[in-house]
């Protein structure tokens, strides 16, 4: 099994999704261990003078002003965690709970929270022991970070609330602890504080977000170029030299790959041929466009994710000189605005593949094709309804992109009086992606039946490998009318995990 070797200088998207994705076993590195040692021992030596410092002998948020004498510390960082996991509603997927565990001990690894490293070191035998903490899905203001979230998990690793094993069953976490030979922890000062206090659920999220946004993006330009070849439009605003001279990267990527899916196409350039056109519709010859902007929008989300992965986020922070700092660190603005960014994006994706599956359903608009791509119009109702429902995804997709990051409410009696809504934006853009897959799904099968339909006139070889390949996984092709969501489910799941891509590549080698 792969193993992700966590040291004190952060971690990759590719480790993240190792362990959150792939199961990948985590060790620390002897570099980790020092510098947790290290940073614990500024700690204790704090905790022993009379002078309170925040998070290691005071009271938290809005309660900072008390100070904690030292036989009631153990306690405080008990109930912080204690009261602190107080969410509700339904349970957090167990890749992104995965997640959360593992990039609060990258931080807990950088040496500037002051944890033990035992502390650490169950942090890492719980996730390669399978068991994932009961997280829900409200509690997280994104600031200070994901508070409730990350309490629930830190809640594990004492032994107490609930969890889910490796068999997929939710037990009580000091069960699941006992069964796996794992001693829950005894919380020392500030390790409760520094367990809680970061964005780890939402650049999680962010993360997972971007590698199947990669995926869907290459999906997108495949099925606008099938959209295009049904529609008989012309691949001459494709050419490289006119993405050139506006040179936006993802653009020029967007276009090249619908270049090479089109390569050798027969069906492309008759728009001058029994209905003649100037140019196609925007929604097929600003393809390129639209798709490009988001994946620069993708690029910039990246950037701001490997930043993240590279920080120690905590409150207050263990600093090379000795000192203990307070800081706003934890506060998710940067994670949040792209968080939202991304849904924008793949809102208007959406929004412009709905776009050309309604083109192609149209009889006044899709040049010789039968309405709504039926075998019999009027005795088959064809792929109408299938576009209703594309619609309602479209629909809710516009929703999804208004902005939680523009919202702040405040708490903690106003100590706390602006937060991110990050987690909040990390949880809509996941329902976003979701829902961006079933619209590219509702593409793909609408532009593989139309060029199907296109009798007499020879695909490109790519598409021609997309139809075989979404044939063979239980998507039907034209026909009269038949039970259509089980072809509707078959091509989401054929978009989904990537053989979309996969098929098309197998004729144009990688797609950029």
């Amino acid at each position: 099994m792969h193993t992700v070797v966590v040291g004190t200088s952060g971690v990759t998207a590719s480790d993240v999704l190792a362990v959150a994705r792939g199961g990948a076993r985590v060790e620390l590195s002897e570099e980790a261990v020092a510098a947790l040692a290290a940073a614990r021992e500024i700690v204790d030596a704090l905790a022993a003078k009379p002078d309170p410092v925040y998070g290691v002998s005071t009271g938290f948020g809005a309660l900072a002003t008390r100070h904690i004498s030292q036989e009631l510390r153990a306690q405080l960082q008990r109930n912080i965690v204690r009261s602190h996991a107080a969410g509700m509603g339904p349970r957090v997927e167990r890749e992104v709970v995965r997640a959360l565990v593992f990039l609060r001990l990258k931080t807990v690894c950088s040496g500037h929270t002051g944890v033990r490293p035992e502390v650490a070191q169950t942090m890492a035998d719980l996730l390669n022991a399978g068991i994932t903490p009961v997280v829900h899905e409200y509690g997280s203001l994104g600031c200070s970070g994901d508070l409730a979230p990350l309490s629930h998990c830190a809640l594990t690793l004492m032994g107490e609330g609930e969890a889910e094993g490796p068999d997929g069953v939710v037990r009580p976490a000091g069960e699941l602890l006992v069964a796996h030979g794992i001693a829950p922890v005894a919380l020392r000062e500030k390790e409760g504080l520094a367990l809680l206090n970061g964005t780890d659920g939402m650049l999680g999220m962010l993360i997972m977000a971007l590698d199947d946004l990669e995926t869907l993006y290459k999906s997108a330009d495949v099925t606008a170029a099938l959209s295009l070849e049904a529609l008989l439009g012309t691949d001459k605003v494709l050419a490289p030299e006119l993405h050139a001279i506006r040179p936006h990267p993802g653009q020029g990527a967007s276009a090249a790959n619908m270049l090479s899916v089109l390569k050798g196409s027969g069906l492309t350039g008759h728009h001058q041929d029994d209905a003649p056109r100037v140019q196609d519709a925007y929604s097929v010859r600003c393809a390129p466009q639209v798709a490009g902007a988001g994946r620069d929008t993708m690029a910039h989300a990246r950037l701001v994710a490997e930043r993240e992965l590279a920080s120690a986020v905590d409150n207050p922070v263990v600093l090379p000189d000795g000192r203990v700092e307070s800081n706003g660190n934890f506060h998710g603005a940067p994670v949040a605005y792209v968080l939202d960014f991304l849904a924008i994006a793949a809102a208007d994706l959406a929004s412009i593949a709905e776009r050309r599956t309604d083109r192609l359903l149209d009889k006044n608009r899709s040049h010789g094709l039968p309405p709504f791509l039926a075998d019999d119009a009027g005795v088959d109702s064809g792929l109408m309804i299938a576009q209703y429902t594309q619609a309602a995804l479209v629909s809710e997709l516009k929703r999804l992109a208004v902005p939680a990051s523009a919202d702040s409410i405040p708490s903690s009696a106003m100590q706390e009086d602006h937060v991110s809504m990050g987690w909040s934006a990390a949880r809509k853009l996941r329902t976003a992606v979701d829902n961006l897959t079933r619209v590219l799904a509702v593409e793909l099968y609408a532009a593989t039946r139309a060029v199907e339909l296109r009798e007499g006139l020879t695909p490109a070889p790519a598409t021609r490998a997309v139809i075989d390949a979404v044939r063979e996984a239980g998507v039907q092709g034209p026909g009269p009318d038949r039970f259509l969501a089980p072809d509707l489910a078959a091509a989401d799941a054929f978009v989904r995990d990537g053989r979309l891509v996969a098929a098309v590549e197998t004729v144009t080698g990688p797609l950029r």
